[in-house]
This record gives structure tokens, sequence and C-alpha cells, in this order.
């Protein structure tokens, strides 16, 4: 019988006191019996790794230390994953389900993956029970990232040996660095990915890349920036619709 995927799940903290508990016991009560966590700390100034540490778990390894940011800590993490698989999981963000990580590895067992995403669901910061937005995701196809389309990167699930072929995030840019890895790494170098229809992760609203709408428009350019950079030979009519228009469904789905 084969071993189990070891697969790596990476948190990027700061200053993360009020809520990391959650994404720490989100990953504790998965059932995926091969898993390690890699907490990866900007040298916070609050009680966060107070709140770690009352969370030890074996599979548990905490760094901390200044970085350059959250793709920089990122990066740090990829570089210290031993497993087979590598996700990340924000600090206030939590698992929906505790067969999560398991549903992820089946996809896995499929040797012809590279990677694998899942659905997201924005909740409310106190009240998580209240869905504010359900990010339905689907399967890709060659040009879908023009449209404005790209998979919820919190559950995007990614071979540690593409990382090794093809790089980690690239700190170039500010808030659009995962858009612009999931585009590279699906558009620009077709790693072989699949859908997986579930809800995987539940965010809290209120992350950077969504609080404010300076922040939304700086994102978006930069997303725009990247597929001229990846020479994808962007639309801005198709990029603009593509976006209102997922924007809008958000709002209106719901988990099945």
């Amino acid at each position: 019988m084969t071993r189990p995927p070891l697969i790596s799940i990476i948190t990027v903290c700061y200053n993360s006191e009020a809520h990391i508990a959650d994404a720490l016991r989100s990953v504790d009560t998965q059932t995926w019996p091969n898993l390690e966590h890699l907490v990866i700390d900007g040298a916070s100034r609050d009680a966060t790794l107070a709140v770690v540490a009352q969370h030890p778990r074996p599979w548990r390894h905490v760094v901390s230390e200044r970085d350059s940011g959250i793709y920089d800590a990122m990066n740090k993490g990829i570089a210290l994953a031993r497993g087979e698989v590598i996700g990340f999981l924000n600090s206030d963000d939590f698992y929906a389900s505790p067969e999560a990580l398991g549903w992820v590895a089946q996809v896995f067992d499929d040797p012809a993956v590279d990677a694998c995403y899942g659905d997201l669901c924005y909740v409310r910061q106190v009240r998580t029970d209240q869905i504010v937005r359900y990010w339905r995701s689907s399967s890709f196809r060659p040009g879908l990232f023009r449209t404005g389309w790209s998979p919820p990167h919190p559950t995007f699930f990614v071979r540690s040996a593409v990382y090794e072929r093809l790089g980690g995030f690239d700190l170039g840019y500010r808030m659009a660095n995962d858009i612009e890895l999931m585009a590279r790494f699906m558009e620009r170098d077709a790693v072989r990915t699949r859908y997986l229809p579930r809800l995987l992760v539940t965010m809290r609203l209120g992350g950077a890349s969504n609080q404010r709408w300076s922040a939304v428009l700086l994102q978006n350019r930069e997303i725009w920036r990247a597929m001229k950079n990846l020479r994808m030979n962007p639309s801005l009519s198709l990029f603009v619709g593509g976006k209102l228009l997922s924007r809008g469904r958000q709002f209106l789905s719901r988990p099945s």
C-alpha cells in the first residue's frame, strides 16, 4: 500500500491574535492523517505567538522573523515545506469541513494532476455562520484569465515539484501576486489542474484586497499588468465585464 501524501499547509500571519485560533483548530480537526502546518509569523507585536503556543501539535512548526510582506513570507513557507502537496490557509480563514484535506488528497491520487482548487465562501467577521458571498469556481480552460476569471487562491493546492520547477510568488507585485502565480502556472505553463466542486475554505471579509475600493483598484491594475507581462493578450472589455459578472454571481450563489 502506498504512503498517503504529506500535505503542507502554510499560514502566514502578523498581529493575528484575533482569529488565528480558528485557523489552527480547523487544521487540527482535519481527518487527513498526513499533514504539516507551517506558521510563518512576521515578528508579531501582539499575542499571536502566545495563541499559537496554546495549540501545540507535532505537525506544527513556527517561524517568527521579519519579512518583506505576505508573499515573501509565503515564499519562505514554500522553501521550508516538506510535503508533496502545498496549500495556504490565511490566519483569519478556516477550512469549511474536517474532510477538506482528505478531498484534496483524493484528487492528487491521480499522478496526472499537478494542482487543484475548489470553492470558497465569504462570511462576516464575527458571525461566521452568515454567508455574504459564495465563490463557486469552475473547470479551467485556456483563456479564462483574460475574462477576469481565477480560482480562489486559498483553495489552490499545488505539488511541491511544480514550485521547484516554476518558482514561487513574484515579489514585483504588491497585491496581485497570487493571481499572477495561478495565471503563470495555468495559462502560460499549462500545469494540469482539476476543479474540485466542494466548499473548501471559509474566509472572513476584510482582507487586504477586498476591504477598500482603492485596494481593489490597485489589485486589478496589477492583474492587468501581470497578464500583459505573461503575454496573455488581455481584452479590457472582457476583463472588466467578466469581473463584474463573476462578483455579482458570488452574491447570488449559495453552497449546494
